[in-house]
């Protein structure tokens, strides 16, 4: 009898493990066709029915590597990304606390404020800052679609920092400036430590747009030593819009920087339980 239901139990989580996987290839079917397909060249991809290519092979690669623009692109677009995001984690995560611990009327207003701006459309302020950055000289450089990465996500941020903030209960601040630490200790070594599945998320949220982004890099970053991979990949295809393997090539790259991401904070995507960190 209990060999009966160790089977079933095996054979249910077997069946579990297979729907899932299932699940999970038709879910990432366009990214596993263009991973496919960038191993062929534009001939075999127009011209083979089949899923898998008859003669894998890595020139569209060695073509996007060494004979276009590309690797300037991705330092780009991981230099942008990565300064506009953490910009936007420190200030959101010092926000985050002041609007969680502080609460008098002007946090509050403060808090109504941030909803009200996350739902302003970005591109209605495209225009005024193009006119401010042209004066201040700041076209074509970083430092224009960094600002505007960085506080574009600021308000959903913060939102996240301070719901995670609240979660925390105040006595385990209580009892580290008992022992001694002043409120910036205990902000340091009591509540950071057990906010990772905060910076997980906006560093998840954060990065992927600012990497991702088009729009607003398209319209700040006009030469090609600043063009981030949106904006590349773009003219890639309007110069060379009928080699499709190249293009493949170039956006399974593009993807690698997202899925190292996601390999090294996913460990910190659980949330922390803490509930029972202080005895009643």
């Amino acid at each position: 009898m209990n060999v009966s239901k160790q089977t079933r139990r095996q054979l249910t989580r077997w069946g579990l493990f297979l729907f899932t996987l299932v699940i999970v290839i038709v879910v990432n079917l366009p990214i596993i066709s263009l991973v496919i397909n960038s191993l062929r060249t534009t001939t075999e991809i127009l011209s083979e029915r089949g899923f898998w290519p008859s003669h894998p092979s890595l020139i569209n690669y060695y073509y996007v590597t060494e004979r276009t623009q590309f690797w300037v692109f991705f330092r780009n677009s991981v230099v942008v990304a990565l300064t506009g995001t953490v910009i936007c984690i420190f200030a959101a995560c010092l926000g985050g606390f002041a609007l969680s611990r502080f609460r008098i009327r002007l946090t509050r207003s403060y808090s109504s404020l941030l909803l009200m701006i996350q739902m302003f459309p970005i591109i209605l302020a495209l225009i005024p800052l193009f006119i401010l950055f042209k004066a201040l000289g700041l076209i074509n450089t970083y430092f224009s679609v960094i600002i505007i990465y960085a506080v574009a996500q600021l308000p959903f941020a913060t939102w996240m920092f301070r719901s995670f903030y609240d979660a925390i209960p105040i006595d385990l601040e209580e009892a580290a400036q008992i022992d001694g630490c002043s409120r910036l200790q205990s902000f340091r070594y009591v509540i950071l430590p057990l906010c990772s599945a905060a910076f997980a998320a906006v560093t998840i949220f954060a990065f992927l747009f600012n990497y991702n982004e088009y729009l607003i890099a398209n319209i700040f970053l006009r030469s090609e030593s600043t063009m981030t991979i949106p904006v590349g990949i773009q003219m890639f295809m309007q110069q060379y819009g009928s080699d499709i393997g190249n293009l493949m090539a170039a956006a399974t790259l593009a993807m690698i920087p997202t899925f190292i991401l996601f390999l090294f904070v996913q460990r910190y995507m659980l949330y922390t339980a803490i509930g029972g960190a202080v005895k009643g």
